[in-house]
């Protein structure tokens, strides 16, 4: 697999695939209209590869940071960008991923357009329903992965327990083995 998915949810990994966001150079996943069918076709979104070509890559670099500004400006408690609602939108209301009964079952099959109606279909439906108020950002420094926190108690730290979250205890745990424990806020008495 070339892609990560730790949301389980089309938009937010997708707006993961520019990885470490707020480093000098971040990670680009989606380099090549190539790894861009495989990010469909791993996320679920189509069964097969939709054919993308350059103008769809860069299409879909347009409405993941269109949907990355949509919902940084969420979690700033910010007003949200005209012109990032207004591609979402124009991607959204575009044909979806067609889904078809074969003799082998449930069939997905999708244009780069289809696809990335999908995926701003599934932004829509975030952002615009209750799961708004569960975005939250990884709390590992050098992720910038958003995701939905349904723990209980909203308590959930990281992406992903198996990336982030194994890095972060092991870091602590270093840490405290040093005698440097990571800060922790003030206890009352």
């Amino acid at each position: 697999m070339e892609h990560a998915f730790p949301c389980g949810n089309p938009a937010l990994d997708f707006v993961g695939t520019l990885r470490a966001r707020r480093n000098a150079e971040p990670l680009e996943k989606l380099g090549s209209p190539r790894s861009l069918d495989a990010w469909f076709r791993e996320s679920g979104v189509t069964d097969t590869d939709p054919g993308s070509r350059l103008p769809d890559l860069a299409a879909a670099l347009e409405l993941r940071e269109a949907i990355y500004a949509l919902v940084a400006a969420r979690l700033t408690h910010h007003d949200a960008d005209v012109g990032a609602l207004t591609v979402v939108n124009e991607f959204a209301a575009r044909p979806p991923v067609v889904t078809q009964l074969s003799a082998d079952g449930r069939h997905l099959e999708a244009t780069p357009a289809q696809a990335l109606s999908s995926v701003a279909r599934a932004a829509v439906e975030i952002l615009g329903g209750p799961d708004a108020d569960l975005l939250k950002e990884c709390g590992r420094p050098e992720c910038t992965q958003v995701y939905l926190d349904h723990s209980r108690g909203s308590r959930r730290e990281w992406c992903a327990m198996a990336t982030c979250g194994n890095k972060m205890k092991a870091a602590a745990y270093r840490a405290r083995r040093r005698g440097n424990p990571p800060l922790a806020p003030a206890r009352q008495a």
